[in-house]
């Protein structure tokens, strides 16, 4: 069997392991069901997620020039604090920012290597703590708006860490924890004007990976060197394809490439 597509995050099913799906142009691949299987993928070119184009891809799926132009590159993407919306300021598309920035969003402990601190549309959740890798989280609190949460999570990863370190957590060498007893300990470093939306009651999810075998020891598959590659599937994890011999492809970093991806055996 063989696919060809434009590369995006797996979609994801959180039911008592994580199911995934890759989307093709004419496919959706249901990924566990090809778990000890050998499968290939072989880079054909670009595709940017915006305009289409058989341009290098910049960042997050983008060619150069439309990560600098189109709203949902902007920096309060990657910093939260950095909304304006709820001031009616715009940055590239103040219809699409209030969009996105004016709706619910929760501030969040996740444990995949680490306990660190997040923020994300409530709407994402659970989905961004399964691309982060993370085995358990909690919501620390709910803001109605992106900019609440983004000062939220400036304060706290003061005192906390805001990093995933991908080796361990791809390794699985995790520790569990009390996530309750850790909002509790970050309770008074909340902003002032974002406590009123601490969650007292909100309770640890529990999150199970398809995995058969972990790494050892990390080679990350960079198909713009390759080209091409083979290997068997052994685990599902964030958004990495495991394969045996320690290779591991973070199918998010890859979004926007063309590829074929052929099932073996």
């Amino acid at each position: 069997m063989q696919y060809r597509g434009v590369l995006r995050k797996m979609k994801t099913d959180n039911n008592e392991e994580v199911d995934y799906f890759l989307e093709f142009n004419d496919d959706v691949v249901h990924v566990n069901q090809l778990l000890d299987r050998e499968i290939a993928i072989y880079f054909v070119g670009y595709q940017c997620l915006n305009c289409g184009r058989n341009k290098k891809i910049f960042r997050q799926g983008f060619c150069y020039d439309c990560f600098q132009e189109i709203p949902n590159a902007g920096d309060w993407i990657m910093h939260p604090e950095l909304s304006k919306a709820h001031l009616d300021e715009e940055d590239r598309d103040l219809a699409y920012e209030k969009k996105v920035q004016l709706q619910p969003h929760v501030v969040y402990l996740a444990n995949s290597s680490n306990v660190k601190v997040g923020v994300t549309r409530k709407s994402q959740i659970p989905t961004r703590w399964i691309d982060q890798g993370a085995h358990e989280a909690i919501a620390i609190l709910e803001t109605p708006n992106r900019y609440l949460a983004g000062i939220t999570e400036v304060a706290l990863k003061k005192h906390i860490s805001d990093k995933t370190n991908w080796r361990t957590m791809l390794k699985n060498e995790i520790e569990d924890k009390n996530l309750v007893e850790e909002r509790e300990k970050l309770k008074d470093f909340i902003p002032d004007e974002a406590k009123a939306y601490y969650l007292d009651s909100s309770k640890e999810l529990n999150i199970n990976f398809p995995v058969i075998q972990y790494p050892k020891k990390l080679k990350s598959l960079n198909l713009e060197k390759s080209n091409n590659f083979k290997g068997r599937l052994k685990g599902i994890k964030g958004q990495y394809l495991i394969f045996e011999n320690d290779v591991v492809f973070n199918v998010r970093n890859s979004e926007g490439y063309v590829v074929d991806f052929e099932v073996l055996t």
